[in-house]
């Protein structure tokens, strides 16, 4: 008789697919998809079980993974002979932290800077390689550069010319699938920008809340290296999701990492993690693996403060020529060791938002109920 009698019901029912879902975590929420509300439209057509996965990122790194333990499970179930899965992602929204003069960018979903306690750390590369590695992975992104004095996103995106105006709002231009907005766009190329920073303060307001960024699921901040007065703007603004600390595995370079880590939390941003750029070289003619900065320093510092380590980046002249010619190394060499290790980076960064959007979401509603929420494990 198969599956069914004549009018008879499917064995399996939806309350049975749920139960199976909920063997299947997210790795990084360490909550099962079904109290995550990320399971939706479970439908049974005699042995056939389909459903939705909606994820908080499209550049969710463990897509794939997920996926494939929710059809594993479901399809374990007595009566079901085909699984069909489909993946979605929502963006969750970070509140940011409230209170002071902060003010949320209209459609923006998350903002989060990528910061460096000093200058040469590759913190601008990190920043444009990050953002064109979440737009590949699926995501909305642009970049806001808050190095006003010394702006290179222009030069490292392959772009620059007066934007356009429209609705009293500016245009972002866009590069390798990123919007952005950057004071080098606005002055002609070589003169220097010299500006107190009330002037500074203004411009980076400007660049946040005078462009019509349109839906974005992350607005990066490029800062200055340094703790000055962009640190402080930004900070103390914008509802930011985070930051990202990039430093070199050097002693001198960790130290000042450091220190904009320390500055970072004092006010009251969350940290993202540590990226360790330049941190190993691999011979492309013999293979050879040479520290030529040391290594693993970032990582062991992540550690001794207890905040994430979101990975290495090799150092390799394409990333070199790649900014220089405007062409992102994920764009020009996508399959390169140093592509896929900025590509995990991205990954890393946009489930650490995540994490934190969705904590900070189960608490405030604990806190409407009157209860009490522990930290997530792994948090």
């Amino acid at each position: 008789m198969g599956l069914f009698d004549r009018g008879a019901k499917p064995l399996v029912k939806e309350e049975d697919v749920l139960r199976a879902l909920r063997t299947v975590q997210d790795p990084d929420l360490h909550r099962d998809l079904v109290s995550l509300g990320m399971i939706q439209n479970v439908a049974i057509e005699g042995s056939r079980v389909s459903f939705k996965i909606v994820l908080t990122t499209p550049a969710c790194p463990a897509r794939e993974q997920m996926k494939s333990q929710a059809m594993a499970a479901v399809g374990a179930l007595p009566g079901v002979g085909d699984v069909e899965v489909a993946v979605e992602a929502t963006t969750v929204r970070t509140s940011g932290v409230p209170g002071g003069d902060r003010q949320a960018i209209e459609g923006v979903r998350n903002i989060f800077a990528v910061a460096s306690g000093k200058g040469g750390v590759g913190k601008t590369t990190v920043s444009v390689n990050l953002a064109v590695g979440l737009s590949q992975l699926g995501a909305r992104v642009g970049i806001v550069d808050a190095d006003i004095t010394g702006p290179n996103i222009p030069l490292m995106m392959g772009i620059n010319q007066p934007p356009e105006a429209e609705g009293g709002k500016i245009i972002p231009l866009v590069s390798h699938g990123v919007k952005l907005m950057s004071i080098g766009f606005l002055v002609p190329e070589g003169t220097p920008v010299i500006w107190r920073s009330p002037l500074i303060h203004k411009a980076i307001e400007q660049f946040c809340h005078d462009v019509a960024w349109g839906e974005l699921d992350y607005l990066i901040i490029d800062l200055p290296p340094g703790t000055g007065d962009a640190t402080l703007t930004v900070a103390q603004s914008l509802p930011m999701a985070g930051v990202v600390i990039v430093s070199t595995p050097q002693d001198v370079a960790l130290l000042d990492a450091r220190k904009s880590l320390a500055t970072f939390q004092k006010l009251e941003v969350p940290i993202l993690g540590i990226v360790e750029n330049m941190s190993y070289f691999l011979c492309p003619h013999c293979g050879e693996r040479v520290d030529i900065f040391g290594h693993g320093g970032a990582e062991q510092a992540a550690e001794q403060l207890a905040v994430p380590f979101l990975g290495a980046i090799p150092l390799n002249p394409s990333i070199r020529s790649g900014g220089d010619e405007g062409m992102p190394v994920v764009v020009a060499t996508p399959d390169a060791p140093e592509s896929v290790a900025f590509r995990a980076v991205a990954g890393a960064v946009a489930a650490r938002v995540s994490t934190l959007a969705m904590e900070s979401k189960a608490t405030v509603q604990a806190a409407t109920r009157g209860f009490r929420v522990l930290p997530m494990v792994g948090s």
